[in-house]
């Protein structure tokens, strides 16, 4: 543990930074996941699951969580998906 207090109040920052962004994250891959099983069953509303998950997506990107060509290609495999 850090005894200087602007390093304490850093740990205290990135604990709290490393607890939203896990949340996010875990929040993106759960609506991909929805996305691939309906994909995989067949589903009605694979429509509106993909523009969730397209959401989601762009949403981590522009939060810096994920980098934009993984972004991108994310959501052209997820495109192809609905596409077939």
């Amino acid at each position: 543990m850090p005894n200087i207090e602007s390093a304490i109040k850093r740990v205290r920052t990135s604990e709290a930074a490393n607890a939203k962004n896990s949340s996010q994250m875990s929040a993106m891959r759960t609506t991909v996941k929805k996305f691939e099983e309906a994909a995989a069953a067949g589903a009605e509303n694979m429509n509106d699951l993909y523009k969730e998950a397209a959401k989601a997506i762009d949403m981590a990107e522009s939060k810096g969580l994920i980098h934009k060509n993984k972004a991108n290609r994310d959501k052209a495999r997820l495109a192809k998906k609905l596409a077939k």
